[in-house]
């Protein structure tokens, strides 16, 4: 059987030609901001319209980096659906991540773990939903990360937050192997649209 590592080292090597391959793949991604929402909060989900519901979501994003699909443009098309935004931090090693309030062209700073974040100052908030990269999934919500567990443990700590990966549509696989603190996703949004993970 192959290992973890065997599959990242291949997972990367795929992504990295994805990426190449569909350099529109984030505006494309960004432009399924309104089924993703729809799909995780709207009627259907069980919420209401923002005025009943009485706040506005908060959505966790990432810095891309290398070969990870940008959510940039994402980013932006939330926004403008007044989502507040945050980023992921890392304050401590081998712990849950933090999230901190950001919008779209302000100052980060490298956390502990070397990913761009926002500032010390920037406030704390509680996500909604966390949208992630990934190396691969499937459809039954797994996924594929660096190794660095630290998705895994944050969700473990907050059961109930939507928990989304952003990836390139070719970056799908069969099926990958869980372990038990695995998280697995809700669903998977792509160039191509948002789908939802399959019950196991």
């Amino acid at each position: 059987m192959i290992s973890k590592s065997e599959l990242r080292t291949e997972a990367r090597a795929l992504r990295k030609r994805l990426a190449e391959a569909t350099p529109d793949a984030a505006n494309r991604l960004a432009a399924h901001a309104d089924p993703l929402l729809d799909a995780l909060f709207g009627r259907e989900a069980g919420w209401v319209d923002e005025a009943a519901r009485g706040r506005r979501l908060t959505v966790a994003l990432y810095r891309a980096r290398g070969a990870e699909i940008d959510p940039a443009a994402l980013a932006r098309a939330l926004a403008q659906r007044s989502c507040d935004l945050c980023l992921p931090v890392v304050e401590v090693l081998d712990a849950p991540l933090v999230f901190r309030a950001w919008s779209p062209g302000q100052t980060l700073a490298p956390d502990l773990a070397g990913s761009p974040a926002p500032l010390a100052d920037a406030a704390r908030v509680e996500p909604d939903l966390i949208l992630c990269p990934l190396l691969a999934f499937d459809r039954f919500g797994g996924r594929l990360g660096q190794g660095g567990g630290y998705y895994d443990r944050t969700l473990a700590a907050r059961p109930g937050i939507a928990f989304v990966g952003l990836a390139y549509a070719g970056q799908e696989a069969e099926r990958l192997p869980m372990e038990g603190h695995d998280i697995r996703l809700h669903g998977v949004l792509t160039e191509v649209g948002y789908t939802a993970c399959r019950k196991v």
